[in-house]
């Protein structure tokens, strides 16, 4: 069956040949028609009703003008030849004509339409990117969970363990949440994600049990963000140039960073008015609709798609440019192991304050501790909108290098605040704040450094095996924090720790540094005279200089 590119309708459903059509139309219709698809019968149809747009349109004809159709005579209804490329949506097509150079079947795009449709990707591209920001929306109540530990550990003792379990989980899912993309889109991958969270939820809503909470929280939410998270941001960077993946990756995982500013007042008084087991259920529900809903829009380009702004790959190759390579390929290169041990030192240390920070917040701050946690997530999605950009500009490694170093400075001032020396409800919320900040600055960097380094084509696994830093990070590092906050008593112990860590990582980064290339200059090569040539020319100079006497 064939369809019409212009108005998507098989010709026994289109009603250009019938019906009051405006002149307007007429010459919209004829113009398109009449340079590409001049076979269709209802465009014959509708020169023998309007025979002046065929006149209108002879000059800029690229074809031999199809003989008109007598009224009254019998309709032809023969199969029209089109080429397959010519049944892609129009704007897909167009970005294929700009890209390749390449006529699609014999037909030439009109320099109007190809404007308007630009525009049109443009747009499905913001739609993209907005649509992963509202997942991540979402998703951001694993930030929230410091809101939901003091309820939880009336429950049972260990009310941290669901949330480091959930942390592991998520990097896990984030390569099968990878994998699962690169083959079959993001938008089945996000669904499975929002279907997952609510489901977790949902189980702790019906238990007050230890391992109940690690398999719902822990296992079944932790795999669910994973997979959300890893269908939102790779989807967004493919509709985009290279120049512009520090910005995009920055506003689709600021997401889940801002998502506590929200849901911590909303946690907050639904623990208050229904309880930890009624408050998980709503949350529950909410995700799956939410999640779910925000996936319809998320969308790979389509095959031969070119960001506008990008270069063709052998220009790309020529000035340095990312290859496409493959997961064994990353494996080889010594970048991922220095970016997957900075990207731990990075999350680690940044977790194991986030993940306290409600409980630090209340002993200055009472029943107001929420505010903290929601001005920590505005520092939090506002480091990686900023950390996106600056990369942009400056380079990652060097964003980076200033990043972990700031975030170890902050590590050390937060020792008197927290041990009660310095302790106030001001020092405490802008403490919260840069942290959020800094943390949230490698939740950009190390997805654009994945781009840079090893392509777009295989970017949902491998990002999704650099992921794991994130989660062995968070894991391993928070449990450290609250084994040194057990044997100590004080937190102070565990911000030393990570503010050691991060001046390594710090150093670590600098490896990242693209190395100079030294320019080769290439020295005329000095053009030697024979003694033949030298004597002649001198000869020539005496003889010029006898005549000049004369």
């Amino acid at each position: 069956m064939i369809i019409c590119p212009f108005y998507g309708l098989t010709e026994d459903e289109c009603d250009v040949g019938s019906g009051y059509l405006s002149a307007h139309d007429v010459q919209t219709i004829s113009t398109y028609c009449s340079n590409r698809f001049s076979e269709c019968s209802k465009y014959q149809e509708l020169l023998c009703r309007h025979p002046e747009a065929e006149a209108a349109q002879a000059p800029i004809r690229r074809q031999a003008p199809q003989p008109a159709i007598p009224a009254g005579a019998a309709m032809s209804h023969k199969p029209i030849s089109i080429d397959f490329r010519n049944k892609w949506p129009l704007p897909f097509r167009l970005q294929y004509l700009q890209n390749n150079s390449l006529p699609i079947g014999s037909n030439t795009l009109l320099i109007e339409e190809k404007v308007v449709n630009q525009q049109f990707s443009m747009k499905k591209a913001w739609s993209v990117v907005l649509a992963g920001t509202g997942i991540n929306l979402a998703l951001g109540i694993l930030y929230a969970y410091s809101m939901l530990k003091g309820d939880i550990a009336k429950l049972f003792s260990g009310a941290g363990d669901p949330y480091a379990t959930a942390c592991l989980s998520f990097a896990v899912a984030m390569i099968l949440g990878g994998k699962m993309q690169d083959k079959v889109g993001p938008r089945l991958t996000a669904i499975l994600g929002g279907l997952l969270v609510g489901a977790g939820f949902l189980i702790c809503s019906q238990t007050s049990n230890y391992w109940g909470w690690i398999l719902g929280f822990g296992v079944f939410a932790g795999f669910g963000f994973g997979f959300g998270y890893s269908a939102a941001t790779p989807p967004a960077l493919k509709w985009f140039s290279p120049t512009k993946t520090g910005l995009i990756a920055g506003i689709v995982v600021s997401g889940f960073g801002i998502a506590p500013v929200y849901l911590a007042p909303i946690c907050k008084y639904l623990l208050g008015a229904y309880g930890l087991h009624s408050t998980m259920m709503m949350l529950g529900i909410a995700f799956i609709a939410i999640v779910c809903g925000m996936a319809l829009l998320v969308s790979n380009p389509p095959a031969g798609y070119v960001p506008a702004g990008s270069i063709s790959a052998p220009v790309a190759a020529e000035k340095g440019g990312s290859e496409n390579k493959t997961l064994g390929d990353m494996f080889k290169d010594s970048r991922f192991y220095t970016c997957w041990l900075t990207f731990f030192i990075g999350a680690g240390a940044g977790l194991m304050v986030i993940g306290s920070i409600a409980g630090i917040a209340k002993q200055s701050m009472g029943e107001m501790a929420f505010i903290a946690v929601a001005v920590m997530a505005v520092g939090n999605a506002s480091g990686r909108v900023v950390a996106g950009v600056l990369s942009d500009k400056i380079g990652r490694a060097t964003t980076l290098t200033m990043m972990l170093s700031f975030q170890a400075i902050l590590m050390f001032i937060a020792i008197p605040v927290v041990s009660g020396t310095g302790s106030s409800a001001v020092s405490v919320t802008l403490l919260a704040s840069f942290i959020g900040f800094n943390y949230g600055t490698n939740m950009s960097l190390f997805p654009s450094f994945a781009k840079d380094y090893w392509g777009a084509k295989n970017y949902g696994m491998n990002y999704g095996v650099l992921f794991s830093a994130w989660g062995v990070g968070a894991f391993a590092l928070v449990k450290l924090s609250s084994a040194l906050n057990a044997k100590f008593g004080s937190f102070a112990y565990s911000l030393a720790a990570a503010g050691v860590m991060l001046l390594v990582g710090a150093m670590l980064s600098r490896t990242l540094q693209p190395k100079k290339v030294a320019l080769s200059v290439e020295v005329p090569q000095t053009v030697s005279v024979e003694e033949d040539d030298l004597l002649l020319q001198t000869g020539w100079q005496l003889r010029l200089e006898t005549t000049r006497e004369r």
